[in-house]
């Protein structure tokens, strides 16, 4: 059975905080079926330290997921604890999957202050003390009076975390480490070691804290059924931490859960030394295919679009890539802002939908809008939705060749009926690309479904096709309806293949950087001066610290 995975993150940092969103998914789940989703990442469920204001990344309670009385409410910003069930059985009732979105690396909202000795360390070298040892009073004891020990009976104190920012003793901030406590080592090395991010740092060497997010990470599962995890700022948590505790969650459950986590930066290099030191425990955010999204959208059409894919996650290693073109960091006024422009979120789309790689996840406000912003829905997102679900199947081949106007094909397959598209878009004017489409398509007709350009396009006797699109804008062809396909040919490409065969390669060149990744299941026609294609001539986007 062919399948396309889609996932959609369900909620914007802007949410009324009305505790009516988990109400809001059970209403929604037929439409999210049916728009082609197969996964759903909702929002930390649980309390935090905001209260009913908060979006739920200020960690306070793990188990209180809107049924106790903290931090001034009962409800989290999206409704109560039973709500979020009802949320969850919903969505799989329709067979959609759930993700619950877990953040394990901080704590906020501590119920007692406690007198401790730590060492200041400068904020911008962690590795770096700047002052002696000194008595602080920190927000460390949590003891979670409104739970009454449901559930769990742990409590957190000092001893349980590596830092904090505050001391309550004279009001200043700062990032203050613990007498006796060492940062993790194995975490993101900017400012030296990136471990502290915000809040209090938990301590992922001290055996108590281990045992007690394995216990819970258990609860939560079984107690939600939930299916997998989206995981909050991996870089700031010991690369072992995540490896250790989903590999003991999966052997009890005997399940291949899956998660994904958020590694903020821009560098693939960095992504990829994540993945082999969690020995591709999760996939991962492809935050370099983000970056060249965004940057593509404020090019004023000088992005060169035939290397949007190089150097990134889903061109090196799709099988843990997860793609998005925004999210509720990137969105406009939050602290990883760097929002794809509207004109270019088709283009970007396109990129992650309509293609074979990667696991492709589509932002809520970018899908219902962020009325904060006054953000509309993006158009046609919903088209491009359909086409992956009916049509986005078969042999893929590429057409990078020009820095403006590239494009790609899929063949379809005989099992799903009229499958097979043709996709041309462009950062600049407008133009038309020649193009395989697949044989047995041969004097049938093609047409936009976006309407972005009325013309037909006839596929020729070899299965090509003259495709056009307009100033700035994508086209994505597929059959028009009422005709009939004949069964796909098994010798299509015999003898056929104009360009892209091993001996066109020109000398020094790997194969994989001349055809893409998985270079024998595609193909590559038409090329212009493969000297010009080499040229490097994009600026990579540089990482950024922030992150929820």
């Amino acid at each position: 059975m062919y399948t396309n995975k889609t996932m959609m993150q369900f909620f914007e940092w802007y949410l009324k905080p009305d505790s009516t969103h988990w109400n809001r998914v059970i209403k929604e789940a037929v439409n999210i079926k049916e728009a082609g989703i197969t996964s759903v990442w909702l929002p930390p469920a649980y309390k935090g330290a905001g209260g009913v204001k908060d979006v739920g990344y200020a960690v306070y309670d793990l188990y209180d997921l809107g049924e106790f009385n903290q931090k001034g409410t009962i409800p989290t910003k999206y409704g109560t604890k039973d709500e979020y069930l009802e949320a969850i059985k919903e969505l799989k009732k329709q067979g959609i999957e759930v993700l619950g979105d877990i953040v394990l690396g901080h704590k906020m909202g501590a119920d007692e202050q406690e007198r401790i000795f730590a060492y200041g360390n400068d904020e911008y070298d962690r590795n770096r003390q700047i002052s002696g040892k000194q008595k602080v009073r920190v927000w460390t004891k949590f003891t979670f009076p409104g739970r009454n020990n449901k559930y769990s009976d742990f409590k957190w104190d000092w001893t349980n975390f590596h830092a904090t920012d505050f001391n309550a003793e004279n009001h200043e901030t700062g990032v203050y480490k613990f007498i006796g406590k060492e940062w993790d080592e194995d975490v993101d090395y900017e400012f030296g070691n990136y471990d502290y991010l915000m809040g209090v740092d938990l301590d992922m060497s001290d055996p108590e804290v281990v045992e007690e997010l394995d216990k819970w990470g258990e609860w939560y599962y079984d107690f939600t059924g939930i299916d997998g995890f989206r995981i909050d700022a991996v870089k700031h948590i010991d690369f072992n931490f995540f490896r250790e505790w989903l590999n003991k969650l999966r052997e009890k459950k005997e399940k291949d859960i899956f998660a994904v986590g958020e590694y903020w930066n821009a560098e693939l290099n960095i992504l990829e030394n994540y993945i082999n030191k969690t020995e591709r425990a999760l996939s991962l955010f492809d935050v370099p295919l983000h970056f060249h999204f965004y940057h593509a959208s404020r090019s004023n059409g000088y992005y060169d679009m035939r290397y949007i894919l190089k150097h990134t996650l889903v061109g090196t290693d799709p099988e843990l890539a997860v793609t998005f073109v925004d999210n509720h960091d990137t969105q406009p006024g939050q602290s990883l802002e760097s929002w794809v422009l509207e004109w270019f979120k088709i283009h970007a789309y396109s990129l992650i939908l309509l293609r074979n790689d990667g696991i492709p996840c589509i932002f809520y406000g970018d899908y219902y809008g962020i009325p904060h912003d006054k953000i509309k829905p993006v158009k046609n997102l919903d088209k491009l939705l359909k086409v992956r679900q009916n049509k986005n199947y078969g042999v893929l081949h590429d057409y990078f060749n020009d820095c403006s106007i590239i494009g790609w094909s899929r063949e379809g397959v005989d099992e799903i009926a009229d499958s097979g598209l043709v996709v041309i878009m462009t950062i600049s004017e407008g133009g038309n690309k020649r193009m395989y489409a697949g044989k047995h398509f041969a004097g049938l007709t093609f047409v936009d479904v976006l309407g972005n350009v009325d013309e037909e396009i006839i596929i020729d006797e070899n299965g090509f096709g003259v495709f056009e699109v307009a100033d700035g804008s994508t086209s994505v062809y597929v059959l028009k309806e009422g005709q009939t396909v004949p069964k796909r040919s098994e010798e299509i490409f015999k003898d056929e293949v104009e360009f892209g065969a091993l001996e066109d390669i020109p000398d020094g060149v790997e194969p994989e950087l001349f055809f893409g990744s998985n270079y024998t299941n595609k193909r590559i026609y038409e090329p212009e001066n493969i000297e010009e294609i080499f040229e490097n001539n994009v600026t990579e986007a540089s990482g950024q610290s922030e992150q929820n």
